[in-house]
C-alpha cells in the first residue's frame, strides 16, 4: 500500500484536463464531477411541468417529487463527493467486449453522471461498487487497485493506494481509513460510507425480505450499520419502500437528533424518525410507574389480559332482530344470531373488524329469508338492511364500540374488572401492584404513564389493526419491555426489521436477557442475529477497561476487540485527597469541592485538544456540576444541542448518554452513576455505557471508591 500527499514544489500543469500529477488528476475529476452534479441539478430545475399532468393534484405531486430531487442532488461542499476509486482487472458487466481494458469507477456518495450519460461517480450501493468494501489480498474480486482519498474542508489532500493483484505488495492497514475513523467528532454523527467494513457491509447489504439483529458492543458501528442498511435497502427497493415508508427509531429524542443527518447526507430525505413513546403517543403522559409496576406493564401477559377485557364487551343476543321493509317483516332468532356471534370470536378477528362484520352477516340472513319468500334482492338491498336502525341497535348491543384509553383506565382503576380478566395471568400481588391507588374520573384527567400509553396502544390494535411499514431501524433495542417490542412489531407486521442493540447496555428494569425473547416478542422469530466485535471507535485501551464490567453485567458476552490502540487515552484520578474531601468539602476560593473543582480542570484539559467533549455525571450529580461549569465560566450545551466550534463541551447525564459519543469523555464519580439506578446491576450497566463514550480520550474522577471490577490492577 502507497500514501501520497501533495508536492508543494510539483509545477502546475500545463493541460488543466490532463494534469501530469496523480493527485491534480484526481482534483481535476472532482472538479468536473461537481460541475456535472450542478448540471444534473439545473436540468431537474428548469424541468416544464405545466402541459405534462392531466389534473392540479398530479401537478402538486409532481412538483413535490421534483423539489425533493433537487434537494437530493444538492452539493455539500464540505462532504466529499467520491471518496474511493475502482480499478478493474477486466470489463464490469456481462455484454462486455472480451479483452478489453478494465474499467475505473469513482465511488461514492452518490450518483453522478456527465452530459452524455456516462457516470462519473458511481453510488455506494451499487453492485460495482461492493468490491470497495469487501475485496482484500486473498480475494481481490478483480479489482487491481483501490484508491482512498484523504479529504481536507471538500478538497483532496492526499490518496493511498492497494494493488490487490500484485503478489510483491503485501497487505497493510490504511492510514486514511485510520485517520477518518479518529477524525474529531464535533456536530451531529457522520455517515461512515467511507470506512464501511467487509463484516458491516454484509450486513448493510443484507436483502430486505428478511429480519436482522445486530448485537454489537460498543464502538462497532451499530447505528451506522442500521442507518446504511436504509440507505442501501431505498437504493435497492425505492419503489417498495417509497410505498410502504421505512422509519428509525431510537431511544430519545437527543439520539435521534444525534443521528439525524446521516441519512440526507447520503441523500435520503423521506426516512421519519420517532421514539417508541412518541410511536405510542394517543394520550398526554404525564406520570411515572415505580419500577414494579412499570415491570408488570410491560411483560407480555398484559396482551392477554388485554385481549379478555377487549372481548368481555361482546355480549350474547338476548332478543330476535326484526327488520321492517315496506309491508313485510324479517325476524333473525337468537339462536341463529348466536351462531354468527360465535363464528366470529371463533375466528379470533380484531375487535373493529368482527363488529363491521355482523350487521353485513344478519343482513345476508335477511336475504336469504327474502330469497326463499320469492324476491330477488341484490348487493344494494344487503348494503341497506345492514344499515337498518333495528340491526344498528342489535350490534351496538351485541358488540359495542370499544375505547382502548377508557378500557385502561378501567382496567387500572376498576380492581374487579381488573381480577376478572387477569385471573390466571397476574397474580393478586400482581394485580395490586399496576392498581392505580386514587379513583380517576376521565381519561383527560388520568396521569398516564409511558408504560399505559403502550398497553392501550396494544388495545387499540385489538379493535383496529396498526398499519404496518416497510422497513424499521429500531436501535438500542435492548431497553424496550416486551410490550414496547409488540408495538414495535405491529409497525412492521408485514415488513422487515434491523434491530440493533447491545445486552450489556441494558439499562431499564425490564431490559431484555436475549435476542431470542426480544425477537420472539417483535414476532420476527426468522430473524438473523449477527454479531461485530470488531470495535472502530473506542480506543483498545477504554474498553479493554470498560469490559472488567462484563462478567458482572453481561456473562458469556464476548468483549469487543478494538483495533485502536491509543496510549495514554485513559487516566483515572481518585487520590486520597479527592477521597477524603468528598463532593461536599470546599477546595479553595472557587467554593467548589476538590472533586468538582477536578472536574472543571479535566474539562479544561480536554478542550484543549480538538475535537467535542462529554462531561458525564450521575443525574443527581448535574445540578452540582452545572454550578461548577458555571462558576469556573465554562459554556455547555445539554444533549441533543449540537456541538460546534465554538460551543463544544455537553453536560451528559448518564441516564442520557447512551448511543452519543464524544472525542474526550470526562466521567465524574462512578459509584454515584452505579448508586443512581435501582440495583447494582443495572447501575453497573449504565456505568460500561458512560465509559464507552469516548473516542479519543477518557478521565475518570472519583471521590468515592470504585466499583471493584474497576479497582483492579492494571
Amino acid at each position: 500500500m502507497s500514501a501520497h500527499a501533495p508536492d508543494p514544489a510539483t509545477p502546475p500543469a500545463d493541460d488543466p484536463l490532463d494534469p501530469p500529477d496523480p493527485l491534480a488528476r484526481e482534483r481535476a475529476h472532482l472538479a468536473a464531477s461537481r460541475s456535472a452534479l450542478r448540471a444534473m441539478r439545473e436540468d431537474v430545475q428548469a424541468l416544464d411541468i405545466r402541459d405534462v399532468t392531466a389534473n392540479w393534484v398530479n401537478a402538486a405531486v409532481l412538483e413535490a417529487q421534483i423539489e425533493d430531487r433537487i434537494k437530493a442532488l444538492a452539493d455539500l461542499s464540505h462532504t466529499p463527493l467520491f471518496f474511493g476509486r475502482l480499478d478493474y482487472l477486466h470489463p464490469v458487466g456481462a455484454d462486455a467486449a472480451e479483452g478489453a481494458e478494465g474499467e475505473r469507477f469513482y465511488i461514492g456518495r452518490r450518483h453522478v453522471h456527465d452530459a452524455d450519460g456516462d457516470p462519473m461517480v458511481i453510488d455506494w450501493r451499487a453492485p460495482a461498487s461492493q468490491p470497495f468494501y469487501r475485496a482484500s489480498k486473498k480475494d481481490p474480486l478483480d479489482v487491481g487497485l483501490r484508491r482512498r482519498f484523504g479529504y481536507t474542508a471538500g478538497d483532496i489532500t492526499a490518496y493511498e493506494d492497494e494493488h490487490l493483484s500484485d503478489p510483491a505488495e503485501t497487505a497493510r492497514s490504511s492510514k486514511l481509513l485510520q485517520a477518518e475513523i479518529e477524525r474529531p467528532r464535533v456536530g451531529p454523527m457522520r455517515d461512515i460510507v467511507a470506512t464501511i467494513q467487509p463484516e458491516q457491509d454484509e450486513i448493510v447489504r443484507s436483502g430486505l425480505g428478511g429480519t436482522v439483529c445486530v448485537q454489537g458492543g460498543p464502538g462497532t458501528g451499530k447505528t451506522a450499520v442500521g442507518l446504511h442498511r436504509v440507505a442501501y435497502l431505498l437504493y435497492a427497493h425505492r419503489e417498495r419502500l417509497a410505498r410502504t415508508g421505512t422509519l428509525v427509531i431510537g431511544p430519545n429524542a437527543s439520539f435521534l437528533h444525534y443521528i439525524e443527518q446521516v441519512l440526507p447526507a447520503l441523500g435520503e430525505l423521506e426516512v421519519k424518525q420517532a421514539t417508541v413513546d412518541g410511536l405510542v403517543a394517543s394520550v398526554d403522559v404525564r406520570g411515572t410507574d415505580p419500577a414494579p409496576a412499570a415491570v408488570i406493564k410491560g411483560d407480555a401477559r398484559m396482551a392477554e389480559v388485554l385481549r379478555r377485557a377487549v372481548r368481555s364487551h361482546v355480549t350474547p343476543p338476548a332478543e330476535p332482530v326484526v327488520v321492517v321493509r315496506g309491508s313485510r317483516r324479517w325476524r333473525v332468532p337468537v339462536y341463529e344470531l348466536e351462531e354468527m356471534v360465535g363464528q366470529l370470536l371463533a375466528r379470533d378477528m380484531r375487535y373493529g373488524a368482527a363488529r363491521e362484520a355482523l350487521p353485513q352477516r344478519i343482513a345476508h340472513a335477511v336475504l336469504v329469508r327474502m330469497e326463499e319468500a320469492g324476491e330477488a334482492p341484490d348487493d344494494r338491498v344487503q348494503d341497506a338492511v345492514a344499515r337498518n336502525p333495528a340491526v344498528k341497535a342489535a350490534v351496538k348491543a351485541i358488540w359495542p364500540p370499544v375505547d382502548p384509553a377508557k378500557l385502561v383506565l378501567r382496567l387500572l382503576s376498576d380492581a374487579e374488572f381488573l381480577a376478572a380478566h387477569a385471573e390466571g395471568v397476574l397474580t393478586p400481588d400482581e394485580q395490586k401492584t399496576i392498581l392505580w391507588t386514587k379513583p380517576v374520573r376521565s381519561v383527560k384527567s388520568a396521569k398516564w404513564s409511558a408504560a399505559d400509553a403502550v398497553l392501550i396502544d396494544e388495545a387499540g390494535d385489538l379493535i383496529a389493526r396498526t398499519h404496518s411499514l416497510g422497513h424499521v431501524v429500531l436501535d438500542e433495542a435492548q431497553d424496550l419491555s416486551p410490550m414496547q417490542y409488540r408495538a414495535v412489531g405491529r409497525r412492521c407486521s408485514t415488513g422487515s426489521a434491523t434491530v440493533l442493540g447491545d445486552l450489556a447496555q441494558g439499562t431499564t428494569p425490564w431490559a431484555t436477557a436475549s435476542w431470542t425473547d426480544a425477537l420472539r416478542h417483535l414476532g420476527k422469530t426468522d430473524a438473523v442475529v449477527e454479531e461485530l466485535t470488531a470495535g472502530f471507535r473506542v480506543p483498545r485501551e477504554v474498553i479493554a477497561y470498560a469490559s472488567r464490567l462484563l462478567p458482572s453485567i453481561a456473562p458469556g458476552l464476548a468483549e469487543v476487540a478494538s483495533v485502536r490502540e491509543s496510549p495514554g487515552s485513559l487516566s483515572h484520578e481518585g487520590s486520597t485527597g479527592l477521597i477524603a474531601a468528598g463532593p461536599a468539602e470546599p477546595a479553595g476560593s472557587t467554593g467548589l469541592s476538590e472533586l468538582d473543582a477536578a472536574v472543571v480542570a479535566a474539562c479544561v484539559e480536554s478542550l484543549a485538544h480538538e475535537g467535542s467533549t462529554g462531561l458525564i455525571a450521575a443525574d443527581a450529580r448535574i445540578p452540582a456540576l452545572r454550578e461548577a461549569l458555571t462558576v469556573a465560566g465554562l459554556p455547555y450545551l445539554s444533549p441533543g444541542e449540537e456541538t460546534t466550534a465554538e460551543a463544544r463541551l455537553t453536560l451528559v447525564p448518564a441516564s442520557l448518554a447512551k448511543g452519543l459519543e464524544y472525542d474526550y469523555v470526562v466521567l465524574d464519580e462512578p459509584a454515584a452513576v452505579v448508586d443512581g439506578e435501582p440495583d447494582e446491576r443495572t447501575g453497573l450497566r449504565r456505568l460500561y455505557v458512560a465509559l464507552t463514550r469516548a473516542v479519543s480520550g477518557l478521565i475518570v474522577l472519583h471521590a468515592a471508591e470504585l466499583p471493584e471490577a474497576l479497582s483492579l490492577s492494571e
